[in-house]
């Protein structure tokens, strides 16, 4: 990024429990003690894009014979995944892979700053897990026909393409233009409320997630690779 600043959108926050039932915090709590039993070799972590993944058939049949955990919350922004991440979220568990994928609910912030959030996540990731390989997920178009959030959007993953290659571990899978018909608009077959995914929507980027999923598995050493066998 430019400048010398505090970058917003890189400062860990929890989210403030304004409704005042805590259920940020407890779903937070509860991922913490997953990680005190389970042994994940795929490791999801965002906001509702990941969190409502879980509820569609694709999660059974793509993902969870990976041994994958689902660290999903709907309204988090790069700060509130970086907080869970620094406070227990990491801690026992060594997963392969880590699915990122954050930043559209990142209002307040300029698309250099929300890239730049996106990429001190993965900065936090690679170096908690020095093993691990990272998969950002491309942030999506939002709203039925063209707007200044779509293009926001699209100027993150540009800065991503362009940012991420510092990092060895670290990669990303873009399938934003597959949503967009040739007159630009998006389908409600894709996206039901034009943000979140229907089943059908989760199949298009599952399918060259899974897939890539599977490769990088793979290509891991063979002792890492014992517990998939």
């Amino acid at each position: 990024m430019s400048g010398d600043g505090v970058n917003p959108a890189a400062v860990p926050l929890p989210v403030e429990d304004v409704q005042g039932d805590g259920r940020w915090l407890s779903q937070h709590t509860r991922f913490v003690q997953e990680c005190k039993y389970g042994e994940p070799d795929v490791l999801f972590v965002g906001d509702s894009m990941v969190q409502l993944m879980q509820q569609h058939e694709i999660w059974g049949e793509l993902f969870s014979p990976l041994h994958a955990f689902n660290f999903g919350i709907g309204g988090d922004t790069t700060c509130n995944l970086l907080w869970r991440l620094q406070n227990g979220e990491l801690i026992n568990i060594r997963p392969k892979v880590v699915v990122v994928w954050v930043g559209t609910n990142n209002h307040e912030h300029t698309a250099e700053q929300v890239a730049g959030g996106i990429l001190a996540i993965a900065e936090l990731l690679t170096s908690r897990l020095p093993k691990a390989k990272i998969i950002v997920l491309g942030l999506l178009p939002r709203g039925e026909r063209p707007n200044p959030l779509r293009e926001k959007n699209a100027t993150v993953n540009g800065l991503l393409r362009s940012w991420l290659p510092r990092l060895s571990q670290a990669q990303l899978l873009d399938v934003s233009k597959e949503f967009l018909h040739s007159d630009g608009t998006v389908s409600s077959q894709d996206m039901f409320d034009y943000l979140h995914l229907t089943s059908g929507g989760y199949r298009m980027v599952a399918k060259p997630l899974g897939d890539l999923l599977l490769q990088l598995l793979e290509e891991m050493p063979e002792e890492r690779r014992a517990s998939l066998v």
